[in-house]
């Protein structure tokens, strides 16, 4: 799959583009998708390329099915969640009894943020408030259904905030949920077909300056529109004042979660859906949201162990992601008394481990001319053009000792090819029409850079 050259030199230019526009001016932006959407994305968002997703909130204490336990049981009130609650609860049990059991007496924010930097992540994005509405910190406007009030007794979202700044090099998220299943106020809006707006007026925007202005978030990841129209939220109007007056309106990102219909068309970079992954370039910025856990974006106890992606199938999406422009918002679910189980620890740090090795190709790169290979399956591209570096990762170390590159047009004189981690520049012999074929050092499995997924980094090619 190839883009077109305009589309990859508009991506090559990008970063310096948005530093001439900052540099020279601070547009002032009006609260109307047309000016909303001019806004340059901050470059250090196109450069971190993987960030850590948390969701973590008072789903966690019955931790069963997915995080939205409240809606299934009460709302949907499927099969599965009755029963489980008809098993394990009296039957005058209501949702908000979990919260005292929030209790978060194993959270240890510094802990989380020492694993989310070995992760090799370069921002993380908490939820602050799902659709439940519990607040992980004290706000004014959520009283007595907060993390202050009730459970933890603690401002969980000041403490990681905390905890990721002091690590030094990981950016500050906020996941807001724009709706709440349950609350009174937007079920009348929502019954006068949103010709009202008491929800978004006393709860949704009150909160939203609350935090941006308190936490200062470099990403505000806004979600969950409940079929509301955007003028709805005022989202056009929350936007400018981001934007043009916030503490953050040099740096801050958002997403395209901002009122039915707004998905995939407006805000600072596209998510679409969930675990959105185009598999081509695009040409907007986007994420690729998604989670370890295939079945759940919190914490379940009632996970199997097939329910887990591997950290082949993890490097995969990365990889596939980064080659077609996207970011990687990779999810975990704590528990609810506040553990980064064990088995996420684990991927979040094998990842780690492999961008360690293979970062080069992944960090501050850009989409190449071709994605991915036309001939040889499994084998993704990056560049920078600066460096004059082609990145070809290849996901399966081939038995025949070569690996096979169709895309790049090669010099014998000029091109040098190395396997990243790999001390000695590797031997090739150009294919045709174009292309190169590479031998691979025969490596065992201990003296390999990496044990699943590999780098080519091509120089003097184009």
């Amino acid at each position: 799959m190839v883009s077109s050259k305009c589309t990859v030199m508009s991506q090559a230019l990008m970063s310096a583009v948005i530093a001439v526009l900052f540099a020279s001016c601070r547009c002032q932006y009006e609260p109307t998708w047309e000016s909303i959407d001019s806004r340059p994305l901050p470059a250090w968002f196109d450069q971190a390329k993987f960030g850590i997703f948390v969701h973590w909130g008072v789903f966690s204490v019955p931790s069963f099915g997915s995080e939205w336990f409240w809606w299934y049981w009460k709302g949907q009130k499927m099969k599965a969640y009755v029963d489980f609650m008809e098993r394990n609860y009296p039957p005058e049990f209501q949702y908000q009894d979990f919260a005292p059991q929030f209790t978060a007496e194993f959270f240890d924010a510094k802990q989380w943020a020492e694993i989310f930097a070995a992760s090799g992540a370069k921002y993380v994005v908490l939820t602050t408030k799902h659709h439940e509405g519990f607040t992980l910190w004290g706000s004014k406007y959520s009283w007595n259904w907060n993390a202050v009030d009730v459970g933890p007794k603690r401002d969980l979202v000041g403490e990681v905030a905390d905890a990721l700044r002091a690590q030094g090099d990981l950016r500050l998220g906020l996941y807001h949920s724009l709706f709440e299943w349950f609350h009174p106020l937007f079920l009348q809006d929502a019954a006068n077909v949103f010709t009202t707006n008491q929800f978004p007026t006393a709860k949704t925007l009150p909160e939203l300056y609350e935090i941006v202005t308190k936490y200062k978030p470099e990403v505000l990841w806004s979600d969950g529109d409940g079929n509301a129209p955007d003028k709805y939220w005022n989202s056009t109007g929350f936007l400018a004042w981001l934007y043009n007056d916030s503490p953050v309106r040099d740096t801050v990102v958002t997403n395209d979660r901002w009122g039915y219909g707004s998905i995939c068309k407006h805000g600072g970079y596209y998510t679409c859906s969930d675990r959105y992954n185009p598999g081509h370039l695009l040409p907007h910025k986007w994420e690729n949201c998604m989670t370890i856990d295939q079945k759940s974006w919190g914490y379940r106890r009632d996970a199997e162990l097939k329910d887990y992606l591997t950290i082949e199938q993890l490097l995969a999406t990365l990889v596939e992601t980064v080659s077609c422009g996207g970011n990687l918002l990779m999810n975990v679910g704590p528990t609810h008394d506040g553990r980064i189980a064990p088995i996420f620890e684990e991927r979040l740090r094998q990842v780690g481990q492999w961008l360690g090795v293979n970062g080069e190709a992944i960090y501050n790169s850009s989409a190449w001319r071709a994605q991915n290979d036309s001939t040889t399956p499994g084998i993704w591209y990056t560049w920078k053009p600066k460096e004059n570096a082609i990145y070809a990762v290849f996901l399966q170390w081939p038995s025949s000792g070569y690996v096979a590159l169709n895309e790049p047009v090669v010099s014998q004189q000029k091109t040098v090819v190395a396997l990243l981690g790999y001390s000695k520049p590797l031997d090739w012999q150009p294919l045709k029409p174009t292309g190169l074929k590479v031998s691979l050092p025969q490596l065992s499995y201990g003296q390999m850079p990496c044990y699943w997924a590999w780098t080519l980094r091509l120089t003097g090619a184009a």
